[in-house]
């Protein structure tokens, strides 16, 4: 990745997360195009990129990328709704990263490679991934299914099942990065947390069916990691 492009984007960083305070972004939705605070947090991704890039020869894509900035913030705080806003976050640093990367790529015309793309070790990583989110979590609760305990949970909704994504994910990559050590880490953290809150209640069958659970998820987790590590293709 080319020092432009980590520059663009570190300047995105700066401006949205770092130096545009909440109070901004409430006066900002409440007034929308009247609050001084939109044009303010635009002047200052402009001035960021100006100060990152130490030249004033960056002054077209400052603009080009502070004026779409700009336009992208005025959609979201039009649109959004309270209902919303989660998705609208997601859309809006969405839209920035676009508009970024399509600045860079015009701007300074790199040398992009695919080259990624015709390596079987890459798709082979990939399906490993995308096994752990879904059909993995499928195999888990038609395995678990007739242990499912009869008492109701006051747990979020589908916490259980995310947390268990997360969980096969963050194993996955921790084996194919070769830091097998951090796969006890998690088992013991979550240990920790999760089994804490089971031994208050009581309940040795949701225990043991936790425990299942868990087990299983970190089982495929790593059958599945130490399958792609020992293929080669």
């Amino acid at each position: 990745m080319e020092i432009v492009l980590l520059k663009l984007l570190l300047a995105h960083v700066l401006g949205d997360f770092f130096l545009q305070p909440n109070s901004w972004v409430a006066e900002k939705e409440k007034k929308k195009l009247k609050s001084d605070k939109l044009y303010l947090h635009i002047a200052i991704h402009i001035l960021l990129i100006f100060l990152i890039f130490l030249s004033l020869n960056s002054w077209k894509i400052a603009l080009v990328v502070g004026l779409f900035h700009g336009i992208i913030d005025v959609i979201k705080l039009l649109f959004q709704k309270e209902k919303t806003k989660r998705i609208w976050f997601f859309v809006d640093q969405f839209l920035h990263i676009v508009v970024i990367v399509s600045c860079w790529n015009y701007f300074y015309q790199p040398a992009i490679s695919l080259n990624f793309l015709e390596n079987a070790q890459f798709w082979l990583f990939l399906l490993g991934a995308l096994f752990l989110i879904s059909p993995a979590a499928i195999f888990i609760r038609v395995i678990i299914a007739k242990w499912i305990p009869s008492k109701a949970s006051s747990s979020l909704q589908d916490a259980g099942k995310f947390i268990g994504i997360l969980e096969r994910l963050l194993i996955y990559l921790f084996v194919c990065t070769h830091h097998f050590e951090a796969v006890g880490f998690l088992l013991a953290a979550k240990s920790i947390f999760r089994f804490g809150d089971l031994k208050e209640a009581h309940d040795i069958k949701l225990t043991e069916y936790v425990l299942i659970g868990t087990l299983l998820s970190f089982g495929i987790a790593l059958i599945v990691a130490m399958t792609v590590m020992n293929i080669n293709l």
